[in-house]
């Protein structure tokens, strides 16, 4: 059986993050890093975007050069799952049939995909974006010929696959199953500017709008049928209607967690010396009012990660970081920073229609979030606004003559 003082689960930006930290913490035992992946740890975001879109190749978008993790000798064995934990001997079966035991684990595993559970979900043509592997099968197909897609989710995955797909010169539709889009993530105002600027751009969006079954002449798919009875013909179907967190051997061994895994403040499991981040890690998130959730980004990872690496050092820091998000479509570069879920006011900074405004998500009288269409000065000031839970009358929040930096 083979040994490693620290073995880390998954190699997104969470698993990469969480061996620079430790080395950077001056960690020196043994750090093993496993990953289903067959690539070194990568940048998952360009995956929608300019990896997608062949503006950056993959040598671009990997988190370090390949050689860095045998620099700083961190094991990567990838292509391997874990199939099974048993925390009470501290050890993990992987799917290539070793056994590898670890003083402390670092779970984090990301998610998996959500599939459609339709007729003809099964059918060939359909894709995903979560790896490079499923991101080089659909450029595969678009290099074969295929001019039609249908994108069945409304949210930054979905638009963003559109943005890139309209770019190619492809035929889109994007069917949401919701009365508009990007509504799990913010608000109308946001979602109608995004959708006009889609239709502007020569996308069908269908919004309320459900899937009855997937057509196909027996092995690929030929298109879509809604539950209104109309077939939209294409050649290419990509779904992004979330993940499914990726914690099955955790929960099996007896881990909490309903949605992911719990962690506390420091991004411990229930399990003894079992610490989880990212993706699939449920936590009490200050800035959601101490909701328990997932928050899917690179900036949750990244933080998450730090916060596990410290705990292990012995330098316990409860996790307490400003969440953000960003999302690039066309020339639109949306950024988020805060959580807007519960708001009951918003205030439009700026004007829609000069494509540069802000929209100030309000609580009870307070900011708790800002989503910024091309507008990096507010997306930078307003921060502050958020983690003081600033109390600022609206009209004044919408003077755009007034930076934000000012109010508090």
């Amino acid at each position: 059986m083979e040994h490693y003082d620290v073995v880390i689960v998954g190699s997104g930006h969470g698993g990469a993050q969480a061996a620079i930290a430790l080395r950077q913490a001056g960690h020196e035992d043994s750090i093993l890093m496993v990953s289903r992946d067959r690539n070194p740890p990568y940048e998952r975001p360009p995956l929608s975007k300019e990896y997608f879109a062949g503006d950056k190749p993959f040598e671009k978008i990997l988190i370090r050069p390949e050689a860095f993790w045998a620099e700083r000798k961190v094991t990567l064995r990838l292509g391997a799952n874990v199939n099974e934990v048993d925390w009470m001997r501290r050890v993990l079966s992987l799917s290539d049939e070793s056994l590898v035991s670890y003083r402390k684990l670092i779970w984090a595993g990301g998610g998996d995909p959500r599939r459609l559970g339709c007729p003809g979900a099964e059918l060939a043509g359909i894709h995903t974006i979560r790896s490079r592997r499923d991101t080089d099968s659909l450029k595969d197909e678009l290099a074969a010929g295929a001019r039609r897609a249908v994108v069945v989710g409304g949210g930054y995955i979905g638009l963003e696959a559109a943005a890139v797909l309209r770019k190619l010169d492809l035929e889109v539709t994007v069917v949401e199953m919701q009365d508009r889009v990007l509504a799990r993530v913010a608000g109308p105002e946001i979602s109608d500017f995004y959708a006009a600027e889609h239709r502007k751009q020569g996308v069908d969006i269908r919004l309320e709008a459900d899937i009855d079954r997937i057509e196909g002449d027996g092995e690929k798919v030929t298109g879509v049928t809604l539950s209104s009875g109309q077939t939209l013909a294409c050649e290419v179907v990509i779904v992004g209607i979330g993940i499914v967190p990726s914690v099955g051997p955790l929960i099996a061994a007896g881990a909490a967690g309903t949605n992911g895994v719990d962690v506390d403040s420091f991004c411990r499991t229930s399990l003894d010396d079992i610490y989880a981040i990212g993706d699939c890690a449920a936590h009490a998130n200050p800035y959601a009012d101490n909701a328990v959730i997932r928050l899917e980004s690179v900036q949750n990872a990244n933080d998450m990660a730090s916060v596990a690496a410290k705990s292990i050092m012995g330098d316990k820091q409860d996790y307490d970081a400003v969440p953000w998000f960003w999302s690039n479509q066309y020339d639109l570069r949306l950024q988020t920073v805060g959580i807007s879920n519960d708001y009951d006011q918003s205030v439009l900074r700026g004007d829609p229609e000069a494509r540069k405004f802000s929209l100030i998500y309000l609580k009870e009288g307070r900011v708790i979030a800002l989503d910024c269409v091309n507008n990096t000065r507010d997306y930078a000031q307003g921060r502050k606004l958020v983690m003081n839970r600033a109390e600022i009358d609206s009209e004044l929040l919408a003077d755009t003559e007034v930076p934000l930096k000012e109010m508090g």
